[in-house]
């Protein structure tokens, strides 16, 4: 079942750089509010963070490029020379070649005195990028495609190796605005002002690691006349960002008179000989996180093991397809793939379950043979939800990773297209797509860069759409707190060394 647009009211919208183009223009041209207008409120929206997150700081060096991000900068540098703070302009060409509003900036801040250096050897002014100085990123803006001039190259590699505090004005330079993407080097920013509306590059991808908090500034253009607003809201975009608690008030309660019967029963398909530990995480997960019923088909080999660690799940050793058919007929959730493998044995249980009609979620192995065409039966259904990680995403599409992560909104809505239900696309920066709209959760963090946490999702999905969750529903909710119990636990006992066992106790809590 797709889920409405509308459903997700409580969701924050993202845009491509071009959509927020249009708003500027729309602002400029119905709301009579001059582009250098914006800029100074740009401006000052950046320099009043800057004097807030930094009271201390002994000086700013603005890092200005050739466009209206540079604008900005001359108009954080003009403010600051108001301010009478130590401030400097490095620029990466001659700031009198400028045209327009950016033009403009620069000539209020050579009114107000400010100090400004057309640089041609960044390298020679590493040493000034010190731990009491602000950098401002005023370099290049939404505009930035392909690859990087080497002045450019050279100005970001400078920065990032300064012990300087580092703003980025509107995004990081070298990073795409519409995916996230890094194609060389990009401004490593400490903190991300941006205007107008959010991008949905500032929260996927390689984004992350070069942001810092992102914070929006709409540059008032919420006050603007009513007529504006009418013609903003004309911009329209499939993408939004997701959180936690909104999606929290979609779980079913339970009536006081609730039986495991009305709760759901998953069966989990996996554990290869070897691998018995991956389908015992996701069978616990699936357990603690309220499904009524939970139980496990595997290779017999681990059935003491499963039975001593979880003597709530009901286990059973299937040795072949012929074994597991029977037991299909009572659960109304499959989850497969957590220790699958790839023998024989694997494609046999993936053939079986995928004739069954329950919604289902597919992970691991069975994406690998999915992708594979081994299994004639698994055709493009709407009860599913598929969870690949970049690499399995890559062999699903017959591409590379670094296709996939070149640009993911891109690769969700291709392997959506493709397979039909819900695709959830693993990664700092998760999307999840139905064929109605990509949804971004930016949750988590690196300490989840380990093995078994995947296994740890497919028994969280699993267990709400146990519940009556539909698949859209189930998988959001399932990325955000999986994502909220790994940040507790960094919280708690720090990233490094972190297990996927570790978030299950989180995540009963976080569901209570």
């Amino acid at each position: 079942m797709n889920m409405l647009m509308s459903d997700f009211t409580h969701s924050q919208p993202l845009f491509r750089a071009e959509q927020v183009r249009q708003m500027d223009s729309t602002v400029i041209k119905v709301g009579d509010v001059a582009g250098i207008q914006l800029m100074k409120r740009a401006g000052r929206a950046v320099f009043e963070y800057i004097i807030r997150a930094w009271p201390n700081c002994d000086k700013l060096i603005v890092c200005c490029g050739a466009g209206n991000n540079a604008g900005d900068g001359y108009v954080i540098a003009g403010l600051a020379a108001q301010r009478k703070l130590a401030i400097e302009v490095l620029s990466t060409c001659p700031p009198e070649t400028l045209k327009g509003d950016a033009l403009r900036a620069y000539h209020y801040a050579l009114q107000e005195n400010v100090s400004i250096s057309h640089v041609e050897d960044w390298l020679a002014r590493a040493s000034e990028f010190t731990e009491s100085v602000v950098v401002v990123d005023a370099l290049l803006g939404t505009g930035f495609r392909g690859e990087l001039k080497p002045e450019y190259v050279q100005a970001i590699t400078t920065i990032n190796s300064g012990s300087a505090a580092i703003v980025a004005v509107d995004l990081p330079s070298g990073l795409q605005a519409d995916t996230g993407h890094v194609p060389s080097v990009a401004v490593r920013a400490d903190a991300t002002i941006t205007f107008v509306a959010d991008k949905c590059g500032l929260h996927t991808g390689r984004a992350p690691a070069y942001t810092g908090p992102v914070t929006l500034c709409d540059l008032q253009i919420s006050e603007c006349s009513e007529v504006c607003l009418q013609q903003l809201a004309l911009i329209q975009t499939p993408i939004k960002r997701i959180f936690t608690e909104p999606l929290l008030a979609k779980l079913p309660e339970r009536d006081a008179d609730a039986h495991k019967g009305q709760l759901g029963h998953v069966m989990l398909v996996g554990g290869d000989k070897g691998m018995g530990g991956a389908i015992a995480l996701a069978a616990e997960t699936c357990a603690r996180s309220g499904a009524g019923l939970t139980s496990v088909a595997t290779q017999p080999d681990h059935l003491a093991p499963l039975i001593a660690r979880l003597p709530e799940v009901m286990t059973n050793g299937v040795p072949s397809g012929q074994a597991i058919k029977p037991l299909l007929s009572r659960p109304s959730v499959i989850a497969i793939g957590p220790g699958l493998g790839q023998s024989p044995w694997s494609e046999q249980m993936l053939q079986q379950a995928a004739a069954v009609d329950v919604p289902m979620v597919v992970d691991a192995d069975a994406l690998n043979i999915l992708s594979q065409g081994r299994v004639a039966s698994m055709r493009p259904r709407p009860n599913w939800v598929l969870t690949p990680h970049p690499g399995e995403a890559a062999r699903l599409l017959s591409c590379s990773i670094e296709d996939i992560q070149a640009d993911r909104f891109k690769a969700v809505e291709q392997l959506q297209s493709c397979f039909g239900g819900v695709v959830v696309l693993k990664g700092p920066g998760t999307l999840i797509a139905d064929g109605n709209q990509i949804l971004v959760a930016k949750v988590g963090n690196a300490g989840m860069a380990t093995g078994g946490m995947g296994d740890v999702l497919t028994g969280l999905i699993a267990a709400l759409l146990a519940q009556g969750m539909s698949p859209l529903e189930a998988a959001c909710l399932a990325v955000c707190v999986h994502g909220d119990a790994a940040d507790l636990v960094a919280e708690n006992s720090g990233m490094r060394g972190m297990l996927a066992s570790d978030l299950i106790a989180y995540i009963r809590e976080l569901l209570c």
